[in-house]
């Protein structure tokens, strides 16, 4: 048992660093209110989590670690690198939020949590036992409960932390309920050996539809699928825009990665495919990607038509990372190695896109006090590279080429069209067609309406335009050049769930 631990934890080092960072800056915070000793501390230490997540890409291969609660491989990998490069981001843009820095609270505190969020998403990227799932999935939920409420002194604070605990709470219980129903029935938590029990046919395929429904709740919460929505505008909106930036990118990426292992390699028939070929099939009785796709219809086309009516910025991004959830939702129905290739292409583009957004979101509520759409007036003429700047992500977002967006897109219903999925890609276009409609006003407000009368120039500091770079840049030259992009992808996938 020691010997096999140790073996263990020599792959587990990214994991360590994070672990060693969140109770280093959890010490420190104590000596440190404002918080900035901590925050350097964290992004250090983030820092040298991507060099040993580099070392474990190079030297682990495909290993499941502590008896099978642990899956290390390209797949996790890949999810691991997006969401550290979300953390790093997001510890950036804290140390310029003004939303923070007038807070009274222990900044320490903040970036504390943020490394134990960190940390739960990892866990999740990689957790190959259901309790491990769940406990992963917990780390995250309850840190990000917290930070969602960190301002507390803002009107909407308490009420989307309160409201993120209510629901988050509600699905997690269902989702343990289903996980409790699936042991019961499989004699198995690891989910290569609920694949075995399900192979030898010998489980009620109701009671088996019935534990992935309850178990799918607690992912759509995480990814905000719909009808597992409904914490998500008001969070998004009531949390400082740091962490609404953080949860629309790496919880979501930390959701789908545990997602699609739990259902491809537990449901994988492996008598009808293979996913080292590239295809497979659901276990007969069990169709869940169709189940999905009615998710993906759903959640789309609820999150572009009520986008439509929004009059916050923020508020508006929530309703689109909700779409976009649907978007990628399609790459898991098509049971492919390119659909899931599609979903981490996706992610690595949305990456950028978004925090981008979302960073000039922050930037300019510092400077004008408001996240209203209206209070955009003049923004192109006031700082014509920061309007122009929002302007490339929000068209990346549409998946307008020649942005990164768009090949995101292009992929995605690729992978449903070789799948002869040809009703969910026309749904797709259509809702990415809706999505332009509510872009537009942003735009018109930017770029074709007078500023205010007492309006100035707005001014940015150098390092903010560095960091705009830094997210537009990929949203440029991965809309070009994105064939490296694609075959890291490709590759990460081809093993994926192989013990």
């Amino acid at each position: 048992m020691v010997q096999q631990i140790l073996e263990s934890a020599k792959f587990f080092q990214p994991e360590t660093a994070l672990t060693i960072t969140f109770c280093v800056a959890l010490l420190v915070s104590l000596f440190d209110k404002k918080g900035t000793m901590v925050g350097g501390l964290v992004f250090c230490g983030l820092a040298i989590t991507a060099l040993l997540l580099v070392k474990q890409a190079c030297t682990a291969g495909n290993v499941t670690l502590f008896h099978n609660m642990y899956a290390v491989d390209g797949f996790s990998t890949f999810f691991k690198a997006i969401i550290l490069g979300s953390s790093l981001l997001v510890t950036i843009f804290s140390f310029q939020s003004n939303e923070l820095l007038t807070a009274k609270r222990h900044l320490g505190e903040y970036y504390a949590l943020l490394v134990a969020m960190t940390l739960g998403m990892f866990l999740m990227s990689g957790s190959s036992n259901l309790i491990m799932m769940y406990l992963s999935l917990e780390l995250t939920s309850i840190s990000s409960y917290i930070l969602s409420g960190f301002t507390k002194q803002a009107e909407d604070s308490s009420e989307a932390s309160l409201k993120y605990v209510i629901y988050g709470a509600f699905s997690s219980g269902v989702m343990l309920y289903g996980i409790s129903m699936i042991y019961g029935l499989t004699g198995s938590l690891d989910v290569y050996g609920i694949n075995e029990a399900l192979q030898a046919g010998t489980v009620n395929m109701i009671a088996l539809f019935i534990a992935g429904i309850l178990t799918l709740v607690g992912f759509g919460y995480k990814i905000s699928a719909v009808p597992f929505h409904f914490w998500t505008p008001d969070v998004y909106e009531g949390a400082p825009i740091t962490i609404t930036a953080f949860l629309s990118v790496a919880s979501k990426a930390a959701g789908f990665a545990m997602m699609i292992r739990f259902f491809t390699v537990a449901f994988l028939d492996s008598t009808a495919g293979s996913l080292t070929l590239g295809t497979w099939q659901a276990l007969q009785g069990f169709d869940w990607n169709k189940l999905v796709a009615i998710l993906s219809v759903l959640t789309m086309t609820l999150g572009n038509l009520v986008a439509i009516w929004q009059t916050n910025i923020k508020r508006l991004l929530a309703y689109s990372s909700i779409a976009h959830a649907g978007y990628m939702l399609m790459g898991v129905v098509v049971l492919s190695s390119d659909g899931i290739a599609a979903v981490m292409i996706y992610f690595v583009v949305y990456l950028f896109m978004n925090l981008g957004a979302f960073y000039i979101v922050m930037i300019v509520a510092n400077k004008i006090g408001s996240e209203s759409i209206e209070d955009y007036k003049g923004l192109g003429v006031r700082s014509p590279f920061v309007g122009i700047a929002l302007t490339v992500f929000l068209l990346s977002l549409t998946g307008i080429p020649p942005t990164a967006g768009f090949v995101g897109k292009l992929y995605l219903f690729a992978a449903l069209i070789n799948a002869k999925w040809f009703w969910l890609a026309i749904v797709g276009v259509l809702n990415s067609v809706v999505s332009l409609y509510y872009y537009v006003k942003i735009f018109r407000n930017m770029f074709l309406r007078e500023p205010a009368p007492n309006a100035g120039e707005l001014s940015f500091s150098p390092v903010h335009i560095v960091i705009i770079m830094i997210m537009l840049l990929p949203t440029l030259i991965i809309g070009i050049y994105f064939s490296p992009l694609v075959e890291i992808a490709q590759a990460s996938v081809t093993m994926f769930g192989v013990r």
